[in-house]
């Protein structure tokens, strides 16, 4: 199977360009994009939590809160979704730049905030998308402002402006691209994005992109007219056909998958763009789990640990809290150069590509914090951001980040539409309950003797006391602590005799009448 692959490339490398590694198991499936062999982007989808984020739903307005400028709707789920009156207004991605497609455009009535109460009284029926996923213990949050992403456009059917990705920076390419989009048959009321994926690409391929958008937005339309609220009108598309939509590109040189009906379905639908293109597919069918024949899952190991190791000898620290992410930078083994400023700044620049590439592994999101090493001149500090703006290019999640500040911290934000992978992979641990951290045996001996003093206090009668503990409690107990003991059994006449058991929490003891078999409970 492998020298076919090589055969197709017409080479025989070590590490055959970009990759994408996609394994489809009982319970979940797993896409890996790699570049050069390194890990750069990672996807995980399970049956039990599909992915909403871009679907569309009928929903029923259940009650206006003004106070909060918001709504709640009805969409099927167990909380209601939030929905804000701004994002009830339709509106223009600010990382897009609008095109105007005629001279003669008609002038509408601004709506406002204000106007939406009217529009969507309680009890109203309204079409949404979802834009984030329900966290926590939150619903989802939606929006009005439907938009259907395509191969090369995205359509949006109730906002008539269009307009070109500005990650597209070529002024001749987005002059061509400009001329295309003026030349659409677009609909009156409606408007495209042409999206990054689209520069160098033929007017004919956004055509027939145009035509499969319009009529899944007819279906969309068909559906809410019969359907009643709460209904799904459009489901976003699972895991594989997403990667074909978002990551099957010219970039990626060969796609590997492991289930032969994956595979038929994502040649299908590239077969309706570019049949050369699924020649790039192969069916991999080795014994060996292909996530490891690819140097995946060992990656994957290394990079969701909390301390990271950057190739300089430098390592970064990532704790996800309930407020913000922070990310401290170090410069660990990397101390062998002479010139500190330098090390400092290769440290930094290293720890900034390895942020960017964590933040899309893990799908982190929200307010990040990111401590730098401190550097005094000014212009290190120009690069290290510079950097940064530059590895965050690639995220298709909005980012905003900002330059480093006096105390050495860059402040940025990412775009948070579900859970992390964190988050939907781990629970709270049910030993630590999320802490991360457990008392020590010696604050645990200070503990028992302290529950000791009080129970032989209000048990005078009691002389036999027996305690069961951690076993790594009792080793402090008998090696460190033994004369405080021996100072307890002479100070209330008793006699202690401990027992372990390694079930036992490390925080977790018992005091019992030895002579009843019954629990003393401390005062």
């Amino acid at each position: 199977m492998l020298e076919k692959v090589k055969q197709f490339l017409g080479f025989i490398p070590k590490k055959v360009g970009n990759q994408l590694i996609i394994s489809c198991e009982k319970l979940e499936r797993r896409v890996a994009l790699l570049e050069d062999g390194i890990l750069e982007e990672y996807n995980i989808e399970r049956d039990t939590d599909r992915n909403i984020v871009g679907s569309i739903f009928k929903g029923k307005v259940k009650n206006l809160e003004h106070g909060l400028k918001a709504m709640f709707v009805d969409i099927g789920f167990e909380k209601n979704a939030f929905l804000h009156f701004w994002d009830a207004l339709p509106g223009l991605d600010s990382s897009v730049e609008e095109v105007n497609r005629s001279s003669e455009r008609k002038s509408k009535k601004k709506l406002t905030a204000k106007d939406i109460p009217e529009i969507y009284p309680a009890g109203s029926e309204v079409m949404v998308q979802v834009t984030k996923g329900p966290i926590s213990n939150k619903g989802p949050r939606i929006t009005t402002n439907i938009s259907l992403a395509g191969r090369y456009l995205v359509l949006m059917p109730h906002n008539d402006q269009s307009g070109i990705s500005r990650k597209i920076e070529d002024p001749r390419e987005r002059d061509r691209l400009r001329s295309i989009l003026q030349r659409l048959d677009i609909p009156e009321s409606m408007g495209v994005i042409i999206r990054t994926i689209g520069e160098g690409q033929r007017a004919r391929y956004f055509v027939r992109d145009l035509g499969l958008l319009l009529e899944q937005w007819r279906q969309i339309e068909e559906a809410f007219k019969s359907q009643p609220a709460p209904a799904v009108l459009f489901e976003e598309p699972d895991l594989i056909d997403r990667t074909v939509r978002d990551f099957l590109t010219d970039e990626v040189s060969v796609v590997f998958c492991d289930e032969e009906a994956a595979i038929n379905r994502m040649q299908a639908l590239v077969g309706q763009i570019s049949k050369r293109s699924k020649k790039r597919i192969f069916h991999y069918d080795e014994s060996t789990p292909i996530f490891e024949k690819f140097s995946v899952q060992k990656q994957i190991d290394d990079a969701f640990h909390r301390q990271v190791w950057l190739k300089c000898g430098g390592y970064i620290v990532i704790d996800e809290t309930e407020a913000l992410i922070a990310i401290d930078v170090n410069t660990g083994r990397n101390k062998g150069a002479r010139d500190v400023e330098k090390t400092i700044l290769q440290t930094n620049l290293e720890a900034a590509d390895e942020i960017a590439r964590q933040l899309r592994l893990r799908n982190i999101g929200g307010l990040i914090i990111s401590d730098f090493i401190d550097m005094k001149n000014r212009k290190d500090q120009q690069l290290v951001y510079s950097r940064m703006k530059d590895r965050l290019k690639r995220d298709k999640a909005k980012t905003h980040v900002l330059p480093i500040s006096p105390l050495g911290l860059m402040e940025m934000t990412r775009q948070r539409a579900q859970e992390s992978l964190t988050g939907s992979m781990f629970i709270t641990c049910p030993y630590c309950q999320g802490r991360a951290v457990v008392k020590s045996p010696m604050t645990m001996s200070v503990e028992i003797q302290r529950s000791l003093h009080s129970v032989m206090r209000q048990n005078p009668d009691v002389h036999d006391i027996r305690v069961i503990v951690n076993p790594e409690v009792l080793n402090r107990l008998k090696t460190e602590d033994e004369d405080l003991l021996i100072d307890i059994e002479r100070k209330y006449a008793g006699r202690l005799t401990f027992r372990t058991d390694p079930t036992y929490h490390h925080e977790k003891f018992l005091i019992l009448d030895g002579e009843r078999n019954q629990e003393l409970q401390p005062v």
